[in-house]
């Protein structure tokens, strides 16, 4: 059936490792072209979103009404975190589309909602969920300053009468 060297190429071929399939456009170099899919004006739009408060949360809906159970766990992490509220700011990406997708293409983050602290993004609900589990998110808030102040506790108030 197969000759002698036909036999040996295909076997070759078939114990060779395969060759994984990579989108040229992932490669490093055209990461300026990824990004110019955003337009000027979103990207200029979401820049003053995220210098607005230290705290900036692009969510599902507002914090009084998430429209989203990964936007609520958001909100609910922050607030037990003790966020001060004049420190924090909340975008609700539902009521402009070009902010939606806009800001998945900014953080090249695929999901909603994205938190920036600073004006550096650090994450999604997962990662916000797992540095609350592990102690590094509120060490991260209290660093930044962002966190309510504890009101000092007077001698008198100790004392029990």
């Amino acid at each position: 059936m197969f000759s002698r060297t036909a036999f040996s190429s295909v076997f070759r071929a078939a114990v060779r490792p395969s060759r994984q399939i990579v989108n040229p456009l992932q490669h490093a170099r055209f990461a300026p072209l990824q990004a110019r899919f955003l337009s000027d004006d979103t990207r200029a739009a979401i820049d003053r979103a995220v210098s607005a408060a230290p705290v900036v949360l692009f969510m599902k809906g507002t914090p009084e009404m998430p429209q989203c159970g990964y936007s609520r766990a958001s909100i609910q992490i922050l607030g037990m975190q003790g966020v001060d509220p004049s420190k924090f700011i909340a975008f609700n990406v539902l009521e402009d589309a070009d902010l939606r997708q806009g800001i998945k293409e900014y953080s090249e983050w695929p999901t909603i909602p994205q938190l920036y602290v600073d004006k550096e993004f650090v994450g999604g609900c997962d990662i916000l969920m797992s540095m609350h589990q592990d102690g590094s998110l509120s060490e991260m808030l209290e660093k930044k300053g962002v966190l309510v102040a504890e009101e000092p506790v007077e001698e008198n108030d100790q004392k029990p009468q």
